[in-house]
């Protein structure tokens, strides 16, 4: 068995959630056992050990991401750096406002989290629409950072967004891709 479907195999669907006609994927079981854990966190490691693909500082959008991001970044010997919802940072930050589905949402950043020209890592746990991660991106430019890479676990590309993320022009790295699912 391959790596994604061994992943796939343990994300959970969960039918009508948020509202009626959702699909969730639910990651948390690719959590709850180590070594499946072990072979997620393995494979975004392993892609960032690359030189030309290792970034000086990962950073995790609200909140999945933060799980993803912190250990990859422990892993890679770097930093992290949260993307939060508005108004959990304590220190002066910047923000990035989005629409979703059914209105908006901002996502801050502290203005210190990262320097000019810092190579960064972008990572959540699902593209749907693209609009957080896109927040995210916008975010880290403003504070004069280049996003080399976008990274999540799932795509579901019939939303769009990892189609808007590739034509705005950030590269995308995903592992388990549920289109037409």
């Amino acid at each position: 068995m391959d790596v994604n479907t061994y992943l796939r195999d343990h994300i959970r669907t969960v039918p009508d959630w948020p509202a009626p006609g959702v699909q969730f994927r639910d990651i948390t079981p690719l959590l709850q056992n180590p070594r499946v854990f072990r072979v997620l966190i393995d494979q975004f490691v392993h892609r960032y050990m690359a030189p030309e693909l290792r970034p000086d500082v990962v950073a995790g959008i609200d909140a999945r991401g933060f799980i993803l991001g912190a250990v990859i970044a422990y892993e890679l010997n770097i930093g992290f750096v949260p993307i939060r919802k508005k108004g959990k940072l304590p220190y002066a930050t910047v923000e990035e406002s989005y629409e979703l589905e059914y209105g908006s949402a901002t996502v801050e950043i502290h203005t210190d989290a990262v320097r000019p020209d810092n190579r960064v890592l972008l990572i959540d746990d699902l593209i749907a629409t693209g609009g957080t991660m896109m927040a995210g991106k916008r975010l880290l430019e403003k504070l004069g950072a280049r996003v080399i890479e976008g990274a999540a676990i799932v795509d579901l590309p019939e939303l769009g967004g990892s189609t808007a993320l590739r034509a705005s022009g950030l590269s995308l790295f995903t592992l388990v891709d549920y289109a037409g699912a």
